[in-house]
């Protein structure tokens, strides 16, 4: 009788689902990126974040296939995004849509529904879209919201593994905003990949699973969204009182302090419950005492300040 040996299977971790490796990309004189290395995650939800200039549509235009690198490769699943295959796995929704406004809704989906191999039903994509109610109108005649709306079934009817949202909501009203992250969550519950832009950094903080910050065509940050909010100072104090900026600058934990011309201060912490405790120590009466914990925007605007970007 022989003994049979069953080797473990080796694990090891799933492939990018959008890389970019020593990727820079000029024009002409311009480096808008450099030497960037970035991996995207299958089916997360990545927000990727900049300044005006910081070189995320560059990248984009790359993981796209628009636009080629000057250096190093981009791949999409593995692939060229650049070849006929590649794009088929892929959606997109761009600031700006170049729909043709003589169709109707359903036309236009429908239209772009047959440019792919296994697309959504039109139904499935006016439903993610929340756009049966106006399924029969002109797109020339459609809102600044219902717009945007209608560019989101164009990016989904293809039914792709890559989806890459470049400011979705703009012009949205809150229920609209409310409709279009519910769809994209079930998009991402599916396995999907999202890489989504957008200057609204509470609805980054709230949906993403992995934030990445660039500025001038290089990556400076890259983590969860409460490894970046760590970063900074941990909690914002606000009160009126009569105490002076020196005053309130000696109070303890205090990373800096500003008072408007109504005597509210506002103080950075990352000691909030020591600091409280410290002002009704001093025996000063204070009034509109709020707490809040640092956000997504504090993280941002302390990695893209230009002292942070000089260190």
């Amino acid at each position: 009788m022989t003994a049979s040996l069953h080797t473990a299977p080796l694990h090891t971790a799933a492939p990018p689902a959008v890389e970019l490796v020593g990727v820079s990309k000029r024009f002409g004189a311009v480096q808008a990126l450099h030497d960037l290395t970035l991996g995207i995650r299958a089916g997360e939800l990545t927000a990727l974040l900049g300044p005006n200039g910081a070189g995320k549509t560059t990248a984009i235009s790359l993981m796209l296939g628009l636009a080629r690198p000057t250096a190093g490769v981009v791949r999409v699943l593995g692939g060229n995004p650049a070849a006929g295959s590649g794009r088929t796995v892929i959606g997109s929704m761009p600031q700006e849509s170049a729909i043709p406004q003589a169709l109707t809704v359903r036309e236009a989906v429908t239209l772009f529904s047959r440019l792919y191999p296994a697309p959504l039903s039109v139904d499935t994509a006016l439903e993610l879209a929340d756009l049966h109610s106006v399924a029969s109108r002109r797109a020339g005649a459609l809102s600044g919201g219902q717009a945007r709306r209608l560019a989101f079934a164009l990016a989904v009817v293809g039914n792709p593994q890559v989806l890459f949202l470049d400011e979705p909501t703009t012009g949205m009203d809150a229920g609209s905003r409310l409709a279009f992250w519910h769809a994209v969550d079930g998009l991402k519950r599916e396995g999907r990949t999202i890489l989504l832009t957008t200057h609204y950094l509470e609805e980054a903080e709230r949906t993403a699973d992995r934030v990445v910050v660039m500025n001038r065509g290089t990556l400076l940050a890259d983590g969860t969204p409460e490894s970046l909010r760590s970063q900074v100072s941990a909690g914002r104090v606000r009160f009126t009182s009569d105490l002076v900026l020196a005053e309130l600058q000696a109070l303890p934990g205090v990373d800096s302090a500003e008072v408007d011309g109504a005597g509210r201060a506002t103080l950075r912490t990352r000691e909030p419950e020591a600091l409280i405790a410290a002002l009704v120590h001093t025996g000063v009466r204070f009034r509109e005492l709020e707490v809040s914990r640092a956000s997504l925007e504090d993280a941002f605007l302390s990695l893209t300040a230009p002292d942070a970007l000089k260190a």
